[in-house]
């Protein structure tokens, strides 16, 4: 892999600031329990009870104004495809995927496990065995020895601003807990989060409550329809309001499915690294402004090499939609399949050029 020179990073104002959030995020948004208060100390599940932890765009056409929500029957009906996921480590949440015991949830919850526990709405408490996960997307898979669950029904239609939005799930540990808010925007990335993790890019914000181990749980519709499994949260103490994220139902159906066929999920690979441009690096390389993603390596033989780029290049749009920062480009990569051949605009000195990149599917070394 060809790389730039190491080079001192320091974020602009308001992105940095976002970024401290969003480090607060990686740690925060795991499956987990604890007191009140207190927060877990490491980006995995945190310790088990009894320790302490703690661009809008509507894809829909238009549609007439929604009648007032039963909340007490979306929660009657789904809770039961609702499930507590127990570890070593902590606890976080799952949803029934499918009656014979298959349950979804998140990759960092069960992260280091190959048993858990997994408790049911009726008190039920069986072995469960980790089937499949998939980092980059944060989703896994677990076998509960139980059959003739209810299987949640997923709606993998993108809902719309507005929307109710019900969140079930075991927030701190307190079992078949939910709350309710809104579907606050779409296509959500958490600015600073590509250093140190894939997944928190094309979500869909809420302002209804999430907290730690509310992580694999349901975001749910005003038809008892999954829309988004529970994913992360920035905390208050990082200046946000009710800012809760979850992975679209649409991903979550597509991997869960993917990892039932072979145990894998097809990622797609442009084979270089992004970074953002701080004016103290624009300045190291000359660069005239720090607009767009700098590419800081590029993988030898890969698909960026091989379409001409090179370290130093500077990504300003891919397929027309332009890049700001690293995890524009993440986004934009998670809706694309691998065999797809991609426009990318670039700059390299003084020239914009473009480049025709054909994406593979990302290697297991890769992450």
């Amino acid at each position: 892999m060809e790389s730039l020179p190491a080079a001192p990073r320091r974020r602009r104002g308001r992105v940095r600031a976002l970024a401290a959030g969003a480090a607060v995020v990686i740690l925060m948004a795991t499956g987990c329990t604890g007191n009140p208060g207190t927060a877990p100390t490491s980006p995995g599940a945190s310790p088990p009870p009894g320790q302490n932890t703690q661009n809008n765009q509507n894809t829909q056409a238009p549609q007439p104004p929604q009648a007032a929500a039963d909340i007490p029957a979306i929660i009657e009906n789904v809770q039961p495809s609702v499930v507590t996921v127990f570890t070593q480590d902590g606890v976080g949440s799952g949803v029934v995927y499918a009656a014979d015991g298959l349950i979804l949830t998140n990759e960092h919850v069960v992260r280091g496990n190959s048993d858990v526990e997994v408790a049911f709405a009726d008190g039920q408490r069986v072995a469960g065995t980790v089937r499949a996960t998939d980092p980059i997307s944060d989703l896994a898979l677990v076998e509960a020895q139980r059959t003739g669950l209810p299987a949640a029904k997923f709606q993998t239609d993108l809902p719309r601003i507005g929307e109710l939005a019900v969140v079930i799930g075991s927030p701190l540990g307190f079992e078949n807990t939910a709350t309710s808010g809104i579907i606050s925007g779409l296509h959500r990335q958490i600015p600073g989060s590509a250093a140190s993790s894939q997944s928190l890019v094309d979500l869909i914000q809420t302002d209804a409550a999430i907290s730690p181990g509310n992580s694999g749980g349901a975001v749910v519709n005003s038809r008892s329809e999954v829309i988004g499994i529970s994913e992360a949260y920035i905390p208050p103490q990082s200046g946000a309001v009710a800012l809760g994220f979850a992975i679209p139902a649409a991903t979550a159906v597509r991997v869960a499915e993917q990892l039932l066929e072979d145990g894998t999920a097809d990622h797609s690979f442009i084979g270089l690294s992004p970074a953002e441009i701080t004016p103290q690096i624009a300045e190291q390389l000359g660069l005239p402004n720090t607009d767009g993603v700098l590419a800081i390596s590029v993988v030898r033989g890969g698909p960026a090499a091989d379409a001409g780029l090179r370290p130093g290049d500077v990504l300003l749009a891919l397929e027309g939609d332009k890049l700001d920062a690293p995890e524009d480009l993440l986004a934009a990569l998670r809706n694309k399949t691998p065999g797809q051949t991609v426009t990318l605009e670039y700059r390299r000195g003084a020239d914009t050029q473009e480049a025709k990149v054909v994406l593979e599917a990302r290697p297991a070394t890769e992450g």
